[in-house]
């Protein structure tokens, strides 16, 4: 019992040590200010992925197990085009697409400047990505330009590294950068977890937690969602997703006509049409046609508050009057409805904001409460967190808090609570 009392204070304390280091990085405090900061070098520059050869298999993968490293690299680890004295390791590793055929893809594996008991975390950040440029492992070597969230969530990782953990961050949107799909993003999710266990020769029961929020969410909710039936033997111990896109045909009339979130309506028809290959020109207006090839080598930060006003109904041609009319988009869309394809075997902390009673300007609140249910009429213990007159931007603070937490007693083997009846 001195034993297990230890290691949860010991892991209490570097929850509180991660949390920290969140907090002054989102202060800008950390990375990128002052003197210091100032003077560090600059990145070695690298090309971007889709014209960078590393990114893509030499020969067939479909023999492969799925996790199987194919190539690894070591490079620089830096942040706003400033390099740090770290180094990560890049993987290209065989996973699964959407349809269920053989992809690659990359991941970027961390190792904390402290050894410690093995402990990975998986960390999904929310590239939100239609174009290559905005893929982590091309960020996280100080390349590029980072949206506000990419990098706060530098912060979070500097945190968890802090703490003792190593921490692998796979593109989970796979080589052609398809957004918001379910399995497919939950397959690289645990295949860079295989990968990286594989690569650094970790024992096979090294435990494992899923972290992601909002983008990110998509990969930690559908990787818990998958894990028992495609990576059953994976030692994961929790999963906390914030800020979920429950069910998409709720979120667009929810942003319709938003003043912040509208551009990311043409974002997914982007996606969808890459994965299900949907005949956009039958249905999309000269406008939507226009805005679709705007935005489909973006980062989010370039697209979601670029087109305020913009309505489902503009994106569309007569007889049309929203993209739900749409029933390749609709079966589309109900193919990455979240709760639908399996069940975590996990504790899970599902949380979201609620801005307006409806939900966090872009999430809705009453998908995510609902899906917390469902998981808990399962049999899933779930922590369900609601963060009252918090928008989609501003819950994420609170809920990297609670998250850095809800891990700490993951790795401990504190028993998991639920207050999912209430959700």
């Amino acid at each position: 019992m001195t034993g297990t009392r230890t290691a949860i204070r010991q892991t209490r304390r570097g929850a509180a040590c991660a949390l920290a280091l969140l907090l002054l990085f989102c202060a800008g405090l950390v990375a990128g200010v002052g003197s210091a900061a100032a003077q560090s070098a600059a990145p070695p520059p690298v090309p971007l992925p889709f014209a960078d050869p590393f990114y893509t298999p030499d020969g067939p993968i479909a023999d492969l197990a799925p996790g199987t490293v194919i190539e690894s690299r070591s490079m620089s680890y830096g942040s706003l085009e400033r390099a740090t004295p770290l180094t990560s390791t890049q993987v290209l590793y065989r996973t699964t697409d959407q349809a269920g055929g053989p992809s690659a893809t990359v991941a970027t594996i961390l190792r904390p400047l402290v050894p410690g008991p093995a402990r990975l975390i998986s960390y999904h950040m929310a590239y939100d990505a239609l174009g290559s440029e905005c893929d982590p492992s091309y960020t996280l070597t100080g390349n590029g330009t980072p949206s506000q969230a990419g990098i706060a969530e530098q912060g979070v990782i500097a945190g968890y590294l802090a703490a003792g953990y190593t921490v692998v961050v796979p593109d989970y949107e796979g080589p052609d950068l398809e957004w918001t799909i379910g399995r497919q993003s939950a397959y690289a999710a645990l295949d860079g977890v295989r990968a990286t266990i594989d690569h650094l020769g970790l024992p096979a029961s090294t435990p494992v937690g899923l972290a992601g929020y909002s983008g990110g969410s998509v990969p930690t909710q559908w990787g818990a969602e998958m894990a028992p039936t495609y990576a059953p033997e994976l030692n994961i111990v929790g999963a906390a997703a914030g800020g979920l896109p429950v069910n998409v045909a709720h979120n667009l009339p929810y942003v319709s006509g938003s003043t912040s979130w509208a551009g990311v309506i043409p974002a997914l028809v982007v996606s969808y049409q890459r994965a299900y290959g949907l005949d956009t020109a039958s249905f999309l207006s000269d406008y939507g046609r226009q805005l679709v090839d705007t935005v489909s080598s973006q980062c989010i930060n370039a697209f979601a508050a670029d087109y305020p006003g913009l309505t489902d109904a503009q994106m569309v041609r007569a007889p049309y009057t929203s993209l739900l009319d749409i029933p390749a988009v609709v079966s589309a869309i109900g193919d990455n409805v979240m709760g639908t394809t399996g069940t975590p075997r996990v504790p899970m902390l599902l949380a979201v904001g609620n801005v307006d009673g409806i939900g966090d300007s872009v999430m809705v609140t009453a998908d995510v409460a609902g899906l917390a249910h469902e998981y808990c009429t399962r049999g899933v213990a779930v922590t369900y967190a609601q963060y009252d007159r918090l928008g989609h931007s501003e819950a994420f603070v609170p809920f990297q808090a609670q998250t850095a937490q809800f891990l700490t007693d993951r790795f401990a083997g504190v028993a998991p609570t639920s207050n999912c009846q209430g959700a």
